[in-house]
């Protein structure tokens, strides 16, 4: 039995499809994301590009829905390549250096109705907590990632797909920064520390608020240490007390007591008569539950001229009762 022309002709029409997607398919697995993995790499910069399941989500489309998918992806790449095929002009704009600081009067009314989001979520009026929400979107939400995490488990629907979306995008900001700083410092040779004093002040104003899994946290605090050692291996003077104190709370939280303990003589030895050398030892002690060390060092804090603050004071009132 003789095909008809027009299932002849639907069938060759299939059959061209069919080819042109398989092409389509290799020809983006095997070389167009390869080679451009290759040029990110050699460039050193993060390049968003098609991955392997983007072309076989696109192979797919493409042979069900014959000849329309095809050209659709053909005009949209020719749309690119004579719309965008140069970089923008910018040599006629200017901006501007001079800075103009306004200080605007304090809007009392407001104010006297902001509550902390950790307690609209508690009383879980939508109101309430939608409009503290947004006021928090307008500060630096670097600060209030730990609240905005309290907020994804909200009832209100809306809240939670807001914190969702918002804590999502800060936390692939900071992968993509961590990843980014930290294959520079492991590949340049130079004296200079600025990238690692830099790392490792971000990482612990993210770490410290305690936001990832577990297993993420500790990824990260371990890559926040390795970039410890490379400044202090560089230059030790350029690692303040404030960061000597950030690598040993971190790596104390994992309960890695070794690392944290090297961090503790390291700050010692180059911060001897401050306090957070004494906290951070104690700390370190408590943990480890080493009373002989712990009181040991306590002792000598009572007996230095250290000037305690009122959190230590109150701790060494504690454990003084209960040594006797």
């Amino acid at each position: 039995m003789t095909l008809a022309r027009d299932e002849y002709i639907f069938l060759m029409i299939l059959a061209a499809n069919l080819i042109v997607s398989v092409i389509y398919l290799l020809a983006g697995i095997l070389i167009a994301v390869p080679r451009r993995a290759a040029l990110a790499e050699e460039n050193h910069t993060e390049v968003m590009y098609d991955n392997r399941r983007s072309y076989v989500i696109r192979f797919i489309e493409m042979v069900l829905c014959p000849v329309i998918v095809p050209l659709f992806f053909l005009m949209g790449h020719l749309f690119y390549l004579f719309v965008f095929w140069r970089d923008a002009n910018l040599t006629d704009v200017v901006f501007s250096k001079k800075r103009v600081k306004t200080n605007q009067k304090a809007d009392e009314a407001s104010e006297r109705d902001i509550i902390p989001l950790e307690e609209a979520l508690l009383v879980n009026e939508k109101k309430d907590l939608r409009s503290v929400f947004v006021n928090v979107m307008r500060e630096d939400i670097r600060n209030s990632l730990a609240s905005i995490t309290l907020a994804l488990d909200s009832e209100d629907s809306e809240t939670s797909h807001y914190a969702a979306a918002v804590l999502s995008d800060e936390l692939n900001k900071f992968r993509l920064f961590v990843q980014k700083q930290l294959r520079q410092i492991r590949e340049k040779e130079n004296q200079d520390t600025e990238s690692e004093e830099l790392l490792i002040d971000y990482m612990d104003h993210i770490l410290k608020q305690h936001i990832f899994s577990e297993h993420e946290q500790r990824k990260f605090v371990n890559e926040m240490a390795e970039t410890g050692e490379l400044l202090y291996e560089k230059d030790a003077s350029r690692i303040t007390l404030e960061r000597y104190e950030a690598l040993c709370l971190r790596t104390l939280e994992l309960k890695e007591y070794g690392n944290t303990e090297k961090w503790c003589l390291r700050m010692e030895a180059q911060y001897p008569g401050e306090l957070s050398t004494y906290t951070c030892k104690l700390k370190l002690y408590f943990a480890r539950q080493d009373r002989e060390a712990f009181f040991q060092t306590l002792d000598t804090l009572k007996k230095s001229d250290v000037v305690i603050d009122r959190e230590t004071l109150e701790l060494i009132r504690i454990f003084s009762t209960r040594r006797q």
